[in-house]
């Protein structure tokens, strides 16, 4: 089966750029981009709608919500929805922006349960602000890798706020698809470990019609700087892994022609890869579509 493709802009965000890129100095990642005066560079949250040949639809990656307080969205400069700057725009407001409603979503896939990635699966009923977060995709099944779900719920992570209780709360574990490894979730539709960034890191791959597989990059190579080998993340829990991960997959999408679709690029966000002429065992990533 094939699956034609929208890319989903959830929100932009900021993160610290020295801690984005790991043991890489500042003097060298100051060359590719300039941070504010926080030390913060700019982020995307990058979510798939995806359509199946018999109109299935599944929104791969789903960004942050909008549950932070002012206080937490301040500090991750978190993007405010335009029709209401006292909340952040979500991944229910990007989707409603191409007619698409979540209850008719039939499944959520997430590379992994950090809150940039999987805090939009709730959300604050705004007619009941003082009660608990609601599912985004109430029709949804949520499939994510069984690895990541126990660490998440067991809070096993280099940071202390990252896998929050109110999105891997009760409701989401009622609608949970786990994963073990490789997996053909749907027809045309696969997932595969990605470890390094966490243990149970997948990426998602789906086929096109007349052109090659396309691939929803998580945290392994989270920008179009993150490419090189030694761009690992701070918040890696193993970054010689992660290191492996981002070459064998670069090295599968040279080889297949994968068209790349990275999580957190807040440019052009998708790419082809190729050999990186000057640097033996190195790729470079093109802008594509």
């Amino acid at each position: 089966m094939h699956w034609t493709h929208r890319i989903v802009r959830c929100g932009s965000f900021k993160l610290d750029a020295g801690c984005m890129f790991g043991l890489i100095p500042r003097v060298v990642w100051s060359r590719w981009l300039e941070p504010d005066e926080h030390n913060r560079m700019e982020m995307q949250t990058n979510a798939v709608l995806l359509e199946s040949e018999g109109g299935k639809l599944v929104v791969v990656e789903v960004g942050i919500g909008d549950k932070f307080d002012e206080k937490s969205r301040g500090m991750y400069a978190q993007e405010p929805l335009a029709r209401d700057p006292s909340r952040a725009r979500a991944v229910h407001d990007a989707l409603e922006e191409i007619d698409c409603s979540p209850a008719d979503v039939s499944a959520v896939i997430v590379s992994h349960l950090h809150f940039d990635h999987a805090g939009g699966l709730t959300r604050l009923e705004r007619a009941d602000p003082g009660g608990a977060p609601a599912l985004t995709f109430a029709n949804a099944e949520v499939i994510v890798q069984r690895r990541e779900w126990e660490d998440a719920v067991a809070n096993r992570s280099t940071m202390h706020k990252t896998y929050l209780r109110d999105h891997i709360n009760d409701a989401v574990a009622e609608r949970l698809r786990l994963v073990d490894g490789d997996a053909e979730v749907l027809p045309g539709l696969h997932v595969a470990p990605c470890p390094g960034h966490t243990w149970g890191q997948q990426l998602v791959r789906w086929q096109r019609a007349g052109a090659g597989d396309a691939v929803f990059v998580p945290d392994v190579m989270p920008t179009r700087f993150h490419h090189r080998s030694t761009t690992n993340l701070a918040y890696d829990v193993e970054p010689y892994t992660s290191m492996h991960s981002r070459r064998r997959l670069l090295e599968s999408a040279n080889d297949e022609g994968w068209l790349l679709v990275l999580d957190h690029e807040p440019g052009h966000p998708t790419f082809l890869a190729r050999p990186d002429d000057k640097r033996a065992g190195e790729y470079v990533l093109e802008a594509s579509e």
